[in-house]
């Protein structure tokens, strides 16, 4: 969905791969901006963006990186993240290169989200020490990716700054949310997330990340207010959902649910899995994972989970709130089942000698586990959103996303919370 945030990992113990908010200074954009459906997404990047992109390409890459003029740079804007702005930025066909550096690589901004830090809700905490914690963490996801990167599971790190980084431009382009329910697609999904989840990574392995988030975001969320009369009447709306109970009572279940603790991806969303270009008529290894901002150990069902609710909501609308839900795309119990049976065959080495109803036993187990983890996706995503629109300068009906997720988290609730 989104290419949201920065995250990493401490030796404190409050700390671990997830949004980085800190507690007491929430910094908000003016809630005085024209209303998003008057505004218009901008085709280039402004000039200020071009020139520090240029220094950056010019600074961190080789070969005729370091010689071109910044009349010969080019740099495009590239559409689809909800939190980092991302840019593709090239050597002109008029230049040749000198050596082995890319003729493209793509820049990624992080946005005001991802440059908070997160402290232990100490109102003593210097800024200072916050604003250390927040550049620990952008080192350490960075640590993260150059790892991913080395065992060819993402694209190449090129460059790290505390405002962004530099990455391999992966000829490829992004999969369409109808897509998702492709037999073959999903099969690959299922065996790449399986693969991701049996990684061992340097970071701190207990499962702290989905519900410390949570609580971070529903204390800010709690914090929040909205002076536009539109804004306010959804967040009026979304507050009266009793949003404090309704996370006491998602704990409760949870606890109660069995779910292995692994490496999660935690945004396994169809903008987030290329389809590698030259590659698409295979029927394996056609596809590549990327954007892991939000990865960090956490519970197996919330990763598939996540990426089941991920089927019906399509982020490439072009007209305000710029995102289509389509809650009868969830996929069907016969769809998870494929996905879980691919799964649990990648995931799980003995699963495919077990007989048929050994089988059938764990697949039904997990089917459980992936559901109740979805209404996590939802509560999530919907908090997320609501602090989105109070720090985020990139146009999307953030609040109206909010309230698609927790009526998604309601109705699903109905069947699941049981």
């Amino acid at each position: 969905m989104k290419t949201k945030f920065i995250n990493g990992v401490s030796s404190s113990p409050s700390m671990s791969l997830g949004l980085l908010v800190t507690e007491n200074a929430l910094q908000v954009q003016p809630d005085t901006q024209e209303e998003c459906k008057e505004l218009v997404r901008p085709d280039e990047p402004d000039q200020d963006t071009k020139h520090k992109a240029y220094l950056w390409c010019r600074e961190f890459l080789h070969g005729t990186w370091k010689t071109m003029s910044e009349d010969d740079f080019h740099i495009t804007i590239i559409r689809g993240g909800l939190s980092n702005k991302l840019f593709l930025c090239s050597i002109p066909d008029s230049l040749d290169t000198v050596g082995d550096e890319p003729r493209s690589i793509l820049l990624r901004l992080y946005g005001a989200i991802l440059q908070m830090s997160c402290n232990k809700g100490d109102s003593r905490q210097s800024n200072k020490e916050n604003h250390l914690q927040g550049a620990e963490a952008m080192v350490l996801e960075s640590v993260m990716f150059a790892i991913l990167a080395e065992r060819e599971l993402g694209p190449k790190l090129y460059g790290i700054f505390p405002q962004g980084r530099l990455e391999q431009y992966v000829p490829s382009r992004k999969l369409d949310t109808c897509e998702l329910s492709d037999p073959s697609i999903s099969a690959e999904v299922a065996e790449k997330m399986a693969k991701f989840h049996a990684m061992r990574m340097p970071f701190n392995k207990e499962p702290k990340w989905l519900f410390g988030t949570m609580d971070k975001y529903l204390r800010q969320v709690m914090k929040l207010n909205f002076t536009r009369e539109s804004h306010l009447r959804r967040f009026n709306r979304l507050l009266s959902y009793n949003l404090p109970q309704e996370m006491d009572m998602l704990k409760s279940l949870l606890d109660s649910t069995h779910a292995p603790v692994v490496f999660c991806h935690n945004d396994c969303q169809e903008g987030n899995i290329l389809l590698l270009k030259g590659r698409q008529s295979s029927d394996k290894q056609k596809l590549m994972l990327i954007d892991f901002e939000y990865s960090s150990y956490n519970y197996r069902g919330f990763d598939i989970g996540n990426h089941f609710c991920e089927w019906m909501y399509d982020y490439t609308c072009e007209e305000f709130p710029f995102f289509k839900v389509n809650a009868q795309a969830y996929p069907s119990k016969a769809q998870q089942l494929h996905f879980i049976e691919n799964y649990l065959s990648e995931s799980d080495q003995g699963f495919d000698n077990l007989s048929e109803e050994d089988q059938m036993k764990l697949k039904e187990e997990l089917y459980v586990e992936v559901n109740r983890f979805a209404l996590a996706s939802h509560f999530f995503w919907g908090l997320w959103s609501i602090i989105q629109a109070r720090l985020s300068t990139i146009k999307f009906g953030y609040l109206e996303y909010a309230m698609a997720r927790f009526e998604a988290y309601f109705q699903q609730k109905k069947i699941w919370a049981v």
